[in-house]
């Protein structure tokens, strides 16, 4: 690898480092980036707190070889509405009795739920079609949503 290969890696590790260990990044959010050549990074996803978006900005900011913070995550409106649909598709995808409750004990549960103004997005990775197509049936079953997005990844088709 050249040294600005090397760079880039390190400086990819690191910014995903700092994201997942965000104080409150939880399965309520979603934060991805991309690491441009002249390495400015670009964050992108939905949050449910202000602060974690500022706070993810910080961070990045500081990491070694980052030479600009691009900042485009969206904070989701608050909504009375939304909040008791997380809590629902949390409950419904995560419940003891579900199948895929062994991705709710992880430190940041695999499956990230996004709800904006009614509409669910489901978004991570999981082991196989299977649990994929299990949660995106199990999250159409909740009362109230518009819209359900199966956005999830697979784990052995992930670029490595």
């Amino acid at each position: 690898a050249t040294p600005q290969g090397a760079l880039s890696a390190r400086v990819i590790r690191q910014v995903r480092h700092e994201l997942v260990t965000l104080p409150y990044y939880g399965v309520f959010d979603w934060l991805e980036f991309e690491v441009r050549p002249d390495n400015t990074v670009v964050l992108r996803g939905q949050v449910v707190r202000p602060t974690t978006k500022s706070e993810a900005e910080s961070r990045v900011k500081d990491v070694d070889g980052v030479s600009k913070v691009v900042n485009e995550i969206e904070v989701l409106p608050l909504s009375p509405m939304d909040d008791r649909l997380r809590r629902a598709l949390y409950r419904t995808i995560y419940g003891q009795n579900s199948p895929l409750f062994r991705y709710a004990i992880q430190a940041t549960p695999s499956i990230h739920i996004i709800v904006k103004n009614g509409r669910a997005t489901l978004k991570g990775i999981v082991a196989n079609k299977g649990d994929a197509q299990l949660a995106y049936m199990r999250a159409r079953g909740v009362p109230g949503l518009f819209d359900v997005k199966n956005e999830l990844q697979i784990e052995s088709e992930m670029p490595q």
